[in-house]
Parts: structure tokens; C-alpha cells; sequence
């Protein structure tokens, strides 16, 4: 990725509804070569897509936990997928290293919402155990930048 899509990238990080000619003016291309370079990015993967970042508690999630998962034996990361993505609490899970096998991020209308995505999570036959962190707050949330 060159400097000019890195900046590109950057300020759709900023603003992911900013218009063509507004990511232009602040990279110093016209809004069809700015265009250009989007498609290109999204075709080659580079922009996997475009979302709306929405404020958890206007979903009624008040309460936001993070719990590792030990797993009996080798599980692999499409199985984790499988056996989680169905809980709907269950907003991240990542495969990593150390002792646990995945973290997984849960959030929840209440600490009972918590518990039961918890014991949701420990009901798969490949669960082991688990360790949930709960978030009191969080003191740095931005998106990754280029």
C-alpha cells in the first residue's frame, strides 16, 4: 500500500462517510482518482468493507466482559467459530498465545446477560475452562490506523 492509499485509508478510519472529493482535497487527488484507488483497495481486499460504529449502550449493552477460553485440546479457529458464533453476545473472538487458547469479547444488557453467555460459551464439549475480566472502563478506543 503506498502513501496515498495509507492516507486515503486514514481518513475513512476518520470518517467512513466522507465524500470523494472531501478525501481528495485533504490528500491532493481528484474525487475520480480517489474513487479509483477505493475500488482498487476493496477489489484487492485492502477495504474489507464500510460500517456504522454504534454507541453499545444505545443497544442496551451496559456491561462488557472478556473471557479466555482453555479448550480441550487442539481446537481449531473455524470449530471456535462454529461453537461461538451463534451466541449473541459474542462480539470477538481471537485464537492467541500464552495460556489460553482465545479470548473472546462478550457484552450484555447486565451482569446476568455476562453470566449466561459465559455458561454459553463453557457448554461447548471443547471448553475446558474459562476466565472472564469484566471492563470498568475503557480508557483508549480507536479504530487501527494505517
Amino acid at each position: 500500500m503506498d502513501e496515498l492509499n495509507r492516507k486515503i485509508v486514514g481518513h475513512l478510519l476518520r470518517d467512513g462517510r466522507a465524500t470523494f472529493q472531501e478525501i481528495g482535497a485533504d490528500v491532493g487527488l481528484s474525487a475520480p482518482a480517489v474513487k479509483r484507488r477505493v475500488d482498487l483497495m476493496r477489489s484487492r481486499g485492502e477495504i474489507a468493507g464500510f460500517t456504522a460504529v454504534v454507541d453499545p449502550h444505545v443497544l442496551g449493552w451496559e456491561i462488557e466482559a472478556y473471557v479466555e477460553i482453555f479448550c480441550r485440546g487442539n481446537v481449531a479457529p473455524d470449530v471456535l467459530a462454529r461453537d461461538l458464533g451463534g451466541i449473541p453476545e459474542v462480539v470477538e473472538v481471537a485464537t492467541v498465545t500464552g495460556d489460553a487458547d482465545a479470548i473472546v469479547r462478550v457484552m450484555a444488557a447486565s451482569m446476568a446477560g455476562i453470566e449466561a453467555s459465559v455458561e454459553a460459551i463453557r457448554s461447548s464439549g471443547r471448553v475446558e475452562r474459562t476466565r472472564t475480566s469484566v471492563v470498568m472502563s475503557r480508557v483508549i478506543d480507536r479504530p487501527a490506523r494505517p
